[in-house]
């Protein structure tokens, strides 16, 4: 039985680089910095005092007072890329079956500002002054049952957690779950907000943050560099309009790319350190290609993990080697997180839209801050300027704690 086709045809976005596609893209291709000192709260006390927050998100323009008050932020930032996305791709949801139409929304930890919130409550007023919206407010899986919610969409609807390979889960599900015919349209990415006090506190525990750079934030993030020395943490949201291909011709809708592959395969070594071998991530990237029914030789241009962390660059190296072979060192690949941090959850999901924009545009981003080279990390890795080139196949590759691997395969629409 042939495969149903699978394309995009909607995108929105929040993020450090600002929450227009357009601005986000204007920022990537001329490497520009998102991470800055954090201003929601006071880090001093922190080891890392640096973030990409998000600046000017104003949910109020988008929805009702009444529920920004009952939505965490993470959830704001997903229902408000959803309605961008579907905008962006003119889709009259009124005219459609809403039983047809899916929400698949990955996050990394959910609504960590309302447990903090609450929990300070409890310990100085007690039990009774606890907040009837605390659960509904927190659980990760409100994010697509609010955008479900919103919009009236009643076809598949569920949240992946698979910590920063959350979203790339998530819109590789949905591209499968339109495959089988299950539905014929579903918005899907991921959102993050963690920039919060426990957020950083627990990431500065586990010294998997940058904190060295707290007086330069725009050098921090410094993927595949020798000087890189942790994450910078991220937050924001981006969510993508999949859409089975005849749905999307019917209705004349603006065709970006087609997503063609996804992998997906666990390390099975170890909860935060990638298996050092490479094989976890490697799997992952053979899976999206063989689903494709490519070859490794068509793939135009990667775009990385690459979260600056010493161990993680260094493996993620390693396993396009061991899919690509000498063919690695001709392949473009440049690590987004250099501009924008790291989005968690939400990361897989950003990254596509950059790498839908690198095909759209033919302008690969550049990594920024490359200015030391690492012997272990020496592929091609588009050093601090942007470069023209079509792009015709590209692939996008997340990574998260547990061992998680995911990888989206995306082609130029033909």
């Amino acid at each position: 039985m042939e495969k149903r086709r699978v394309v995009i045809t909607g995108m929105g976005i929040i993020s450090p680089l600002g929450s227009t596609l357009g601005d986000y893209w204007c920022s990537l291709k001329n490497g520009v910095s998102g991470i800055g000192k954090i201003t929601s709260f006071d880090s001093s006390p922190f080891d890392c005092q640096i973030a990409g927050e998000v600046k000017n998100f104003s949910p109020g323009e988008h929805i009702s007072p009444k529920e920004v008050k009952r939505m965490e932020r993470f959830v704001q930032f997903a229902l408000v890329t959803a309605k961008e996305a579907v905008k962006d791709a003119a889709l009259d949801i009124s005219k459609e079956d809403p039983f047809r139409i899916g929400v698949v929304i990955g996050s990394g930890i959910g609504g960590l500002h309302t447990v903090e919130q609450q929990h300070k409550i409890l310990l100085e007023k007690g039990p009774s002054r606890l907040s009837p919206f605390m659960i509904p407010m927190m659980i990760v899986n409100m994010a697509p049952g609010q955008v479900a919610i919103s919009l009236g969409l009643k076809g598949p609807n569920y949240c992946v957690v698979t910590a920063c390979a959350s979203s790339a889960h998530a819109i590789g599900e949905a591209f499968k779950t339109i495959q089988r015919g299950q539905a014929d349209v579903i918005l899907s990415g991921g959102t993050e907000s963690c920039i919060t006090v426990l957020g950083i506190g627990g990431f500065c525990a586990l010294k998997a943050l940058a904190t060295h750079y707290n007086d330069q934030p725009e050098k921090a993030s410094r993927p595949f560099d020798a000087k890189r020395e942790g994450f910078v943490m991220g937050e924001g949201a981006g969510v993508l309009v999949l859409e089975e291909l005849q749905h999307a011709l019917r209705r004349n809708a603006n065709i970006y790319a087609e997503i063609v592959g996804y992998g997906s395969s666990d390390d099975a070594y170890h909860i935060t350190a990638p298996d050092p071998d490479g094989q976890g991530a490697a799997r992952a990237m053979n899976m999206a290609i063989e689903d494709a029914g490519f070859s490794p030789q068509e793939i135009d241009y990667i775009n990385a993990h690459g979260t600056s962390t010493q161990l993680n660059d260094k493996v993620e190296t390693l396993a396009i080697k061991l899919v690509f072979g000498e063919y690695a060192k001709k392949i473009p690949i440049s690590s987004t997180k250099s501009m924008t941090g790291h989005l968690l959850g939400a990361a897989g999901a950003v990254e596509l839209i950059a790498t839908v924009l690198t095909i759209k545009y033919g302008i690969i981003p550049p990594t920024i801050n490359y200015e030391f080279s690492d012997p272990e990390c020496d592929l091609d890795y588009v050093p601090n300027v942007a470069r023209q080139k079509s792009v015709t196949v590209a692939l996008s590759n997340s990574l998260g704690f547990g061992g998680h691997n995911a990888t989206l395969l995306v082609r130029k629409f033909v």
